[in-house]
Formats: structure tokens, sequence, C-alpha cells
């Protein structure tokens, strides 16, 4: 057989959804989900013909302002089988992919599904995790990834991923799984999340409950024995600009103030305000928590704490404890450095702010607001 490959239009609808019940029992997608694909998602939808008769699809994912990519699904019609089309699709996916500027792509697969299995391990997907009971019927899945501009991947600690819960603790959440990379027995529960967020909060921030200031995560890391380092390029409380109030502002001041005398009794360190080398951070034995502005990954202009999991020549790994994408596409995402260094700075002021957990060590100096 020959075939041809193109963006799926809405024509397709009818054979596609005829190919999803061909192909799939369980997790099919929906009529309207093929229409969001074909029309509005940030997607590709890429379909396999043969004398003008839908054969096979592959269907692609994309992450704003990252470099990774995500086949969510490929499907062949029975009477295509067997003439390598499988592998033709993967091949177009992969090169797609490449045209969206992406470097890594992921996917998922049944256990039991040991055709698909062998197709992308022949083709060079790595096996990097398990996923317990992931689809409609409770089976496990298998996630695959592969750098598909043939770099090599850069050392990323095993680090836990843990979703933050609320809209409001990213912090407490990236936090979390700093400290459980660092020690395996730190816990990653909800009550201990609100906790940290008890602790590190600055009460107001926009509207809402507040977020946690990097000041209160360095000491609530501190309090529970690590050492820390702090990183913070402006001067005094943070997010006041985003608060009308003025009494809810003061409240803001008292917090920070507090946070400031209790630093200053502490052995939590300093950090220089210019940019931070993640690389000797993590080959020290680091775990850095970052603040970035969500704009670039959400179009929400709000700060953001993600946890660095690791770093090559050529991308920044993060661990994103957001609630608006689902958990497996947002662990170790790789982000280029120089969209890294474009989210690193937030508002006018350019504020860059981490905390960087290590276990404890001795002291250097101490922290000076």
């Amino acid at each position: 057989m020959h075939f041809s490959f193109r963006s799926a239009i809405a024509d397709d609808l009818a054979p596609l959804l005829a190919l999803e019940n061909q192909c799939f029992e369980h997790d099919r997608l929906s009529p309207r989900s093929f229409q969001w694909m074909i029309t509005r998602a940030n997607a590709s939808l890429i379909v396999a013909q043969h004398q003008k008769q839908v054969m096979g699809y592959a269907l692609l994912l994309f992450h704003r302002r990252t470099s990774l990519a995500r086949l969510y699904s490929i499907a062949i019609a029975p009477e295509a089988r067997g003439h390598g089309l499988g592998k033709r699709l993967l091949a177009e996916a992969e090169q797609w992919a490449l045209e969206h500027d992406c470097a890594y792509l992921r996917l998922e697969v049944r256990t039991d599904n040991t055709t698909a299995i062998r197709l992308y391990e022949g083709a060079g997907y790595r096996r990097f995790a398990e996923v317990d009971d992931y689809y409609e019927d409770h089976t496990k899945a298998l996630r695959y990834e592969k750098c598909i501009i043939q770099r090599p991947l850069g050392a990323i600690r095993a680090v836990p991923y843990y979703q933050q819960t609320t809209e409001f603790t990213c912090g407490p959440a990236s936090l979390m799984m700093a400290m459980a990379a660092l020690q395996p027995a730190s816990p990653l529960q909800r009550r201990e999340e609100i906790q940290l967020w008890r602790e590190a909060t600055t009460i107001f921030m926009t509207s809402g409950h507040g977020g946690c200031s990097p000041q209160g995560l360095a000491l609530a890391a501190w309090r529970r024995g690590f050492r820390v380092c702090l990183q913070v390029s402006v001067q005094g409380p943070l997010f006041l600009d985003g608060v009308r109030r003025e009494s809810k502002r003061e409240v803001m001041r008292q917090v920070h103030e507090a946070f400031c005398e209790e630093l200053q009794s502490s052995d939590v360190e300093s950090l220089p305000a210019g940019a931070l080398d993640l690389s000797q951070v993590l080959i020290g034995g680091g775990q850095p928590l970052v603040l970035i502005s969500s704009y670039r990954f959400t179009r929400n202009k709000a700060p953001h704490w993600v946890l660095v999991t690791g770093c090559d020549h050529d991308f920044v790994y993060l661990h994103d404890p957001s609630r608006q994408r689902q958990s497996l596409d947002c662990q170790n995402v790789p982000v280029s450095h120089a969209q890294f260094l474009r989210m690193r700075t937030f508002g006018v002021d350019k504020l860059r702010a981490a905390v960087v957990l290590y276990l404890r060590q001795p002291a250097r100096r101490r922290w000076a607001c």
C-alpha cells in the first residue's frame, strides 16, 4: 500500500470516528474531542490515507513554551496493518514535532499492547515510568520518551512528583518535591502541603488566598533540618502591587518583617541576585525551587513556583506542580535555556527568586534582608 500524510480537516471527522471505534474498546476520543483537535487545540492531527481513504492517524499535543510534545494517540485500520504504517506514522509524528521546535516526544502505551511496545522500543524510545490505573479499564500504562533531535539526555535527578491541590500552593508542592528528592521519607501529603503554605504564605496576593514568599519557603525548609540557600533580587516585601487595599499591604509588610527577623537568627545562606548556575547547584547536591512567570506556560500573569530536576547543555528540566495540565505532562518538562531565562524574571522589577535545598552541612554565611 502507498500512504500519504496530511493534516486532518473537518471532513475527516466521520472516518476518524469510525477508525476510533474499530481500534479501541476503551478511552475513545469523542466527536467533540476530534473537532477540537482539528480546529482549535495546540495539536497536530496527522492523517494517513490510501487512495483517499483514511487508514490511520497520529495525534500530537504540544505544550506552550516547552520543547516537549506528546503522542497522545495512534490508530491504524485493520486492513492497513502489516504494511509498515505504524512505523511511518511514528516517523511522521517525530518530524512534525521537530517542525514545532520540539526536542522530546513522549507517549503512553498499555502494558498489554505488545505490538505497540515493540514498535516504540524498536524506534529508540526508552521506558522511564509506569503509571497504575491509567486507562478506563484500570490497566497500567508504560511511559516512553525519545530525544528526537538526537541530543543526549542530561543527568536528571529522580525526583518524585506532587501536583498542587489548590490554586495557591505551587510553592509548598515544589518544596515537598525538593525535600522528598533529598530525603525520600519526607511526606508527599496534602496535610503537609497546607501546613507549609500556612508557614510560608504572605497572606494576601491579588484576589483570593496568598502565595508563598521565597523567605517563607526558605524558613519552612530550614525548620525541617535542611541546609537552605536563598536568592531574592528585590528588597522588601514582594507582590505589593497586586494588592489594592492598604490594610492588606500592611499585613504583608508585617509578615515579611517577621520572616526577615527569623532569617537573621537562622543559618539560611544568601545567594547573589544574578544568574543561578543550575548545573553547579545540581552537581553539588542542591535541589532548586525557582520562581517563574506562569505567563509563558498559561498566559496567566502570576508568579509560580517550579522545581528544577535537571540541566544540560540544551535544556532546563522542570517539575511543574500546576493543576492546569495532566500531571504526566508536568514532569521533567524540557525548557530551552533562553525560554527559562525569560520565565525567571517576574514583573517590572525583574524579580529573580530561588530557594535551594541541600542535606544539612555546616553553615557558611547568614541571610541579611
